[in-house]
C-alpha cells in the first residue's frame, strides 16, 4: 500500500483540495491481489487504491473519466496475428500505468 500511496504522490496522480461544505466524499477502496511467478510460487503482494466510480455524478464530482483496460477481443485478435506469424511473445507486469510518461489526453 505504501508503495501505490508513493507512486501515486510522484506522479502527480491527485491533489488534495479541501472537501466543499455539505459535499461528501466519492469513497475509495482497497484492492488486494497476490502475483504469482510462472512457477506458482509467490512473486509479490499487489495493493491497488480504486475510487467507487458508481458514485460520481457528472457535472458534479468528475468531468472525464479514463480507464485503463482493453476488451478480450483485441487481445484475442493480436493473440492470433501473433501465433500466425511466429512472433515471439514475452509478458510483463508494469507496476505502475504511469511509469513511461504523462498523459495529455
Amino acid at each position: 500500500m505504501k508503495e501505490e500511496i508513493q507512486a501515486l504522490e510522484d506522479n502527480g496522480t491527485w491533489t488534495t483540495e479541501d472537501l466543499p461544505s455539505r459535499k461528501k466524499t466519492i469513497g475509495y477502496k482497497w484492492i488486494y491481489k497476490i502475483k504469482y511467478n510462472s512457477d506458482g510460487s509467490i512473486e509479490r503482494h499487489k495493493a491497488r487504491l480504486v475510487i467507487h466510480g458508481n458514485r460520481q455524478v457528472e457535472g458534479i464530482n468528475y468531468n472525464e473519466t479514463f480507464v485503463h483496460t482493453t476488451k478480450m477481443v483485441i487481445v484475442r485478435t493480436f493473440l492470433a496475428i501473433a501465433a500466425a506469424k511466429n512472433f515471439q511473445l514475452h509478458q510483463m507486469d508494469v507496476r505502475n500505468v504511469f511509469l513511461h510518461g504523462d498523459l495529455e489526453e
